[in-house]
């Protein structure tokens, strides 16, 4: 009995998780480029159950009474690098990646660009898809956050006025190529971690050569399907009253065993 409240809270917990990530991916809904999440359940180990201080019975010495399994944890937490759709804005420092088209598990491609570490003031280098870039004081293209965009000759400099972003990533002004758009393009998307602030961080994972194509002028909208989500919550919500009714029923019948049946009368 006490095991049964054991099963009926962890899978309250895990539920708790999903639904965390599932609100999350709600909150982003109209977050450029962001890519939904979803939990991935794995059972608890088998555990091999046996009567405590019996190990006498002719017809089962070994006390063994059978396995038994602590219901579910959350294994992972899984992100899906589809394509999200691509609206076109028109403006210039909008840019959006186009991958090949291969599939969910396809290599993903994203922008890079240089975060300051306050610490040593040392620049890392994160990943991302949003493409909604602007001009900063100093004439750097950065991000929304103020991050540096980053060429392959470091962080990107323009001057004041047009350019122009070919389909490889290169950027153009006044007729001449300014800098290549550093594009990273991972061969496995599971070596891939959120960081927070729509980044990503690469986890040892292998970068490919780039095969998609670069937009202009287009901006790449969250992959999340607010209805697809919508029922995944209500699932998830009756999943967790159901473990919660089982919870109190054997807290129910504990205390009935506690206060009545072992009752000294």
């Amino acid at each position: 009995m006490i095991r049964g409240l054991y099963t009926s809270a962890w899978s309250m917990l895990a539920n708790q998780k999903k639904l965390d990530v599932i609100t999350n991916n709600m909150a982003n809904v109209n977050t450029s480029a962001y890519k939904k999440d979803t939990v991935v359940y794995q059972s608890f180990p088998e555990i091999l159950t046996r009567r405590i201080n019996d190990t006498q019975s002719p017809t089962n010495p070994s006390a063994v009474v059978g396995t038994m399994e602590l219901s579910s944890d959350v294994g992972e937490v899984y992100t899906y690098y589809t394509q999200g759709q691509m609206v076109q804005t028109g403006d210039r420092y909008d840019l959006a990646i186009k991958d090949d088209n291969r599939g969910e598990a396809a290599s993903p491609a994203f922008f890079t660009v240089g975060v300051i570490n306050s610490q040593d003031n040392t620049m890392q280098e994160f990943y991302t898809k949003n493409g909604s870039f602007c001009l900063d004081a100093n004439n750097q293209l950065v991000t929304g956050d103020g991050y540096a965009v980053l060429g392959k000759k470091g962080p990107i400099t323009l001057k004041q006025g047009d350019f122009t972003v070919d389909s490889k990533g290169n950027i153009m002004q006044n007729g001449a190529v300014v800098d290549t758009l550093r594009i990273a393009q991972f061969a496995d998307s599971t070596q891939l971690r959120k960081f927070g602030n729509n980044l990503v961080q690469n986890n040892g994972g292998e970068i490919a050569d780039f095969t998609g194509t670069v937009i202009q002028g287009y901006d790449e909208q969250s992959n999340v399907n607010v209805i697809d989500e919508m029922v995944d919550m209500i699932t998830v919500m009756r999943a967790y009253e159901a473990n919660q009714k089982v919870l109190q029923a054997q807290d129910g019948t504990l205390e009935k065993a506690v206060n009545e049946v072992g009752l000294v009368r």
